[in-house]
């Protein structure tokens, strides 16, 4: 594969403004509690907006390779700010939890995973030789995002009350990810077939992907990284006071660590994986998530044992979660690679309700955490296990066949080329 030539590191720059934008709707959980003084609502009904944001996210996903297909990037990413900016912006007028959820939730949601998937998609294309490296930058800057947006969007709510908050959060993200789109150019993915270990690298279709077992392996392994590192962001203050013993003060550091060790997991890893390889990353973020898990069910936790363990979660759900448009770019080429990616990107929106759901189900943190243990070590397998596909070995064959039959059938005294 080859892309068009131009000044690349003005796309890697206007990306990164793009994601981080886009990255501050993780700082969802700040709104919470100041919501629930305004209006007086319940906390369980404020806090299911983030889901169904995240959910929404995932969902858009799937359709937003279409629209870049019908739009072009640039004004698709473009418009997604305007509409991620003006579903902020709107969100300080309402006065019910149902036009909450629809701005807040849906719109914002769609908004958001419509460009992330897009952008981030395109900037591997940008670097196909240095595809974990890239998916880091991109994958780190929105974490970066977040990170630093816990302390604007926190000034604002102590400053201006909530509700002014969500008005001046959605002008500077709108300026953000519309200033940020100016700067990035769709690359153009020119074929190019080239062989590895005897296999043709090919562009599958979204259709000829899901043909393959390794498309629904993929997923598998995608959603249990993604359920263990989502279930652990939502969860990680009550544990560290329930289950270590910690002060509530001393607990919600765990936030900002989190926040910390996933952005370091994305940017590490992802480069790490371009050179010892995706899998093998993939396998031992999986492996060290599995002893964590395992670690925070079955061992009397102290300061230290906790933190350890949630810094290692939180790092390698970063680092997964960066490899994987890697991996998925490996397996079935760049050229369709939003919309390949957007299907198996759908591990993350049910990986989001999943960890909850099983929670509610069997009861608490331990049960839950020992089926994520047993998940990622069934996922670890498939890791090891798993190959790109070799249907373009079978088309290499038939292709070699072909040429060589066609020079048989030649008449003696034929000049080739």
């Amino acid at each position: 594969m080859k892309t068009n030539s131009g000044n690349r590191w003005l796309v890697v720059l206007g990306t990164i403004i793009v994601q981080m934008g886009l990255g501050t709707i993780y700082t969802w959980s700040l709104f919470n509690q100041p919501l629930v003084d305004r209006f007086g609502w319940n906390l369980s009904s404020v806090a299911i907006t983030f889901s169904i944001t995240s959910f929404a996210l995932a969902f858009a996903t799937l359709f937003a390779g279409k629209l870049q297909d019908k739009w072009g990037l640039r004004r698709l990413i473009l418009c997604s700010g305007v509409v991620l900016g003006a579903g902020l912006m709107l969100s300080s007028q309402v006065t019910s939890l149902s036009l909450l959820y629809i701005l807040a939730g849906i719109v914002v949601g769609f908004a958001d995973g419509t460009a992330y998937i897009t952008s981030l998609s395109n900037l591997i294309k940008w670097f196909p030789e240095k595809k974990g490296l890239i998916s880091g930058i991109s994958v780190g800057a929105y974490g970066t995002g977040s990170l630093i947006f816990k302390y604007i969007n926190g000034s604002l709510i102590q400053s201006v009350g909530v509700s002014q908050a969500f008005l001046y959060w959605g002008m500077i993200v709108l300026i953000m990810i519309v200033g940020g789109s100016f700067l990035v150019r769709e690359a153009v993915v020119v074929n190019k077939p080239s062989v590895q270990n005897g296999i043709v690298q090919r562009d599958y279709t979204v259709k000829e992907m899901l043909r393959t077992k390794q498309a629904y392996l993929l997923f598998v392994m995608f959603f249990t990284a993604c359920m263990s590192g989502l279930y652990l962001i939502g969860v990680v203050k009550d544990i560290g006071v329930r289950m270590a013993g910690l002060d509530v003060a001393t607990a919600a550091n765990a936030v900002a660590m989190v926040a910390i060790f996933n952005t370091a997991g994305r940017i590490i890893l992802g480069a790490l994986s371009d050179k010892v390889g995706r899998l093998k990353v993939v396998a031992g973020a999986l492996l060290t998530t599995a002893v964590a898990v395992t670690v925070l069910s079955l061992v009397p936790l102290n300061f230290g044992l906790f933190f350890a363990c949630v810094a290692g979660i939180a790092f390698c759900f970063g680092g997964n979660i960066t490899v994987f448009p890697a991996i998925v770019a490996d397996f079935f080429g760049l050229k369709n690679q939003s919309k390949n990616y957007g299907i198996v990107y759908q591990g993350f929106g049910l990986g989001a309700l999943a960890g909850s759901f099983i929670a509610a189900l069997l009861g608490g943190f331990i049960p839950t955490f020992t089926t994520i243990a047993v998940l990622c070590v069934v996922s670890f397998l498939i890791a090891l296990t798993i190959r790109i596909p070799e249907q373009g070995k079978g088309k290499l064959r038939s292709e070699r066949k072909k040429n060589t039959n066609s020079v048989r059938s030649m008449k003696p005294g034929t000049k080739l080329g």
